[in-house]
């Protein structure tokens, strides 16, 4: 009878879904290649075929998690019908990814992993954040042009911010310490740094 793993004939992603698993129950450090070969149902010799080591496994999972991310995003920005709807949208699409892809956003986020540690790796978080960079490009036009703050660092705050409200309020059990959904609080933090900004009106 063949292992598990092989069921669908593709132990390279066998191997990742395994370590998805063990990458949000334990973290990213908290398990061995041994044990990720086990839950696909391979020998630990098996694992090397595809992958030099467990960062290198993770790598993967994160490089998966992004291209993920990136079409979540794009997808979220069209939906948008004014640059303030698809910004809204993008915000949501975060909350929602680390929900629905917990591993994933574990194995991009907190695993230290260098978004340089390969072309593809870095292509795919590029293409993610400039959404988000498109977005914020948009949002802006109608500012002066010496008012209007730089489209990475405007993306890089509402990251920061979006990246803050999944962490403390979102991921586990954590949602319970806050009676406000994780999505209202994104966006009021969105709302007020818009305001600061002077992109959308003091009463909105």
């Amino acid at each position: 009878m063949p292992k598990a793993g092989y069921h669908h004939g593709n132990l390279k992603q066998a191997l990742v879904d395994a370590a998805l698993l063990l990458v949000n129950e334990k973290g990213p450090t908290g398990f061995t290649l041994s044990e990720a070969a086990k839950r696909a149902g391979v020998t630990p010799a098996a694992v090397y075929r595809h992958f030099d080591g467990r960062e290198d496994l993770i790598a993967e999972c994160a490089l998966q998690g992004f291209r993920i991310f990136g079409d979540l995003m794009e997808q979220a920005f069209d939906k948008g019908d004014t640059p303030l709807a698809a910004f809204e949208e993008t915000g949501r699409a975060y909350i929602a990814f680390a929900r629905k892809y917990p591993g994933h956003y574990v194995a991009m986020f907190e695993s230290g992993i260098s978004l340089n540690r390969n072309p593809a790796l870095y292509d795919a978080s590029q293409r993610a954040t400039g959404v988000l960079e498109k977005a914020s490009a948009q949002l802006c036009l109608n500012l002066p042009e010496d008012r209007r703050p730089p489209p990475q660092m405007f993306a890089n705050h509402i990251w920061a911010l979006s990246h803050g409200v999944v962490e403390l309020f979102t991921r586990g059990d954590k949602s319970t310490n806050c009676p406000i959904a994780p999505e209202d609080l994104l966006e009021s933090g969105i709302g007020i740094y818009l305001r600061g900004l002077g992109i959308i009106d003091a009463d909105r």
